[in-house]
């Protein structure tokens, strides 16, 4: 305890330095009451210790609040999330805990079941939802259901209740495109396995298993949970996306019954000619958008027009499969390499000019439709990568506080800590012009104006590399636009495809003006107009 105090004690010093107000301020009204926010993905082991033992922690989350979210909007003094993502948090055997060995136990290393509970107290009370990482499609093997299944099968009690809890095939009834592995030595049947022969996969023909699934989420929903990331969401029939996604129909229905504004959001690592599939049930993680390779690295290369289309046409497939659909976009997660290793926060041209690839595409994905994700750390811009060692592990390195926080780099990373050059959230919170505080200005921004989240976007690209949307929102529309060249380029208001005369906001590297009909926006900058 003693341990807690004093991280929480020196997160306030922290926080006090770059502001005029208290660490705890009076709360302000949070304007917004619905699931468009802008969620911190936290990968609990490796974000604050409490306790010194190295493993990040429940109360450890619950110490840095204050950093995400201080309960006041206008304080300018917090990052300003609304929705926190954390990672598993039952009892398992491996650090990042997706294999689940008890849905209804807290990981002793994360802590307990009243840390949760506090835990999503402080949020709510701070108007930030609580959503957990749920992996349903399998569990480890240690679980005392597939403990229970194998025992079934070996004495051959086909009323045991678990008999059928997992996925068992012979030798001729194996699926195609999917891996099985022998059920125990000797045996003639088969469980199924696709990620890990640790990780059996759950049988969802049972219906014994879907109601208990019911349960698990109604466990935690009764607790306070506002919702779920529900981990490959593909692989409950794996390659049948129609079955597949039939029972997630079904889930989201009972759930629905539950908690009717839940937010939910699914892992298809796929294409979004796959991920639409889903959308019926439930939003999906936009993979299209995220990586080097995505649409924000498109955009920021140079191909903002290509962003925009994609976006228009994709919240129009996506409305398309169900009205209630957002999109939501990310740049990396804890399976992909940190953005800070393909958009650094500064770099030189080989013509000379000075670039910000970071700030660029934080404007990109944050002022957007829908629901973004940050991966925590990215606003510091944390590096992190497989490398040639191909660890995950990389990506999900501690996170750096720079105030003597005990948490250490999780079990089986590589990564070289000298390779970490854009500072601590400690050197962030000190500099006014930081990547950590240039992100609460932005969510700031974006909290301002309701339909940069909720509106309908058509795309406009006035100029090369100058583009963004017309959006509609209550019968009023607004002009978003994106230079992410470096010099400054002029427009016609006359071209702009809506009724604006005025910059309402600007945010990045530099100024927007109108004067005279004319548009000028200035390098690596974005802008609202009204």
């Amino acid at each position: 305890m003693k341990k807690s105090i004093a991280l929480g004690a020196a997160l306030c010093t922290l926080l006090s330095v770059t502001t005029m107000s208290a660490c705890t301020p009076a709360a302000q009204v949070d304007p917004i009451d619905d699931n468009y926010r802008v969620f911190y993905q936290i990968f609990v082991g490796s974000f604050s210790d409490s306790n010194g033992d190295g493993t990040g922690d429940l109360r450890g989350i619950i110490n840095r609040m204050d950093y995400l979210n201080d309960g006041n909007i206008n304080s300018g003094k917090s990052l300003g999330v609304q929705g926190i993502w954390l990672s598993p948090i039952f009892k398992s055997p491996s650090y990042h805990k997706y294999d689940a060995a008890d849905y209804y136990q807290i990981d002793p290393k994360f802590g307990t079941q009243e840390d949760l509970e506090e835990l999503i107290k402080i949020c709510h009370e701070r108007n930030v939802k609580v959503i957990l990482d749920l992996a349903i499609n399998h569990t480890a093997k240690n679980n005392e259901w597939f403990v229970n299944f194998v025992n079934a099968h070996k004495k051959n009690d086909t009323k045991n209740e678990y008999y059928d809890y997992y996925t068992c095939v012979t030798s001729s009834t194996k699926v195609n495109g999917r891996t099985y592995y022998s059920l125990y030595n000797g045996s003639v049947e088969y469980y199924e396995g696709n990620f890990d022969s640790g990780m059996p996969e759950l049988n969802y023909d049972s219906q014994k298993v879907k109601d208990r699934m019911v349960d698990v989420a109604k466990h935690y929903l009764d607790l306070g949970i506002d919702g779920f990331r529900f981990d490959a969401i593909k692989y409950i029939y794996y390659n049948d996306t129609p079955k597949s996604a039939e029972f997630w129909g079904w889930y989201m229905k009972e759930l629905r019954k539950l908690k009717p504004d839940i937010y939910t959001v699914g892992e298809c690592w796929s294409a979004d000619g796959e991920i639409l599939e889903y959308y019926p049930a439930m939003n999906c993680f936009s993979f299209d958008t995220a990586q080097v390779s995505g649409m924000a690295a498109t955009a920021v290369r140079g191909q903002i027009d290509v962003f925009a289309r994609y976006v228009e046409n994709f919240q129009k497939s996506a409305k398309a499969k169900n009205e209630n659909s957002m999109y939501i976009p990310f740049l990396s997660n804890h399976d992909l390499d940190r953005a800070a290793g393909y958009f650094p926060t500064k770099q030189v041209t080989s013509d000379g000019n000075v670039e910000h690839p970071a700030t660029i595409a934080a404007n990109i994905y944050l002022l957007c439709s829908g629901s973004p994700f940050i991966y925590y750390g990215e606003e510091i811009g944390m590096k992190g990568a497989r490398g040639s060692t191909n660890t995950d592990a990389n990506r999900r390195l501690a996170m750096l506080w720079g105030d003597g926080d005990t948490v250490r780099n999780p079990t089986g990373s590589t990564y070289n800590s000298e390779f970490q050059i854009n500072g601590t959230v400690a050197d962030h919170l000190k500099d006014e012009n930081s990547l950590m505080n240039y992100y609460a200005k932005l969510i700031s921004l974006r909290n301002k104006y309701p339909q940069i989240a909720r509106g309908n976007y058509k795309a406009l690209t006035p100029r090369t590399g100058c583009a963004g949307f017309v959006i509609e929102y209550n019968g009023e529309k607004t002009v978003l636009l994106h230079n992410v060249s470096t010099a400054a380029i002029e427009i016609d208001l006359t071209a702009l495809s809506a009724d604006v005369s005025a910059v309402a906001d600007y945010i990045g590297q530099g100024k927007a003006t109108v004067n005279g009909g004319k548009l000028t926006i200035e390098g690596e900058t974005s802008v609202i107009l009204k």
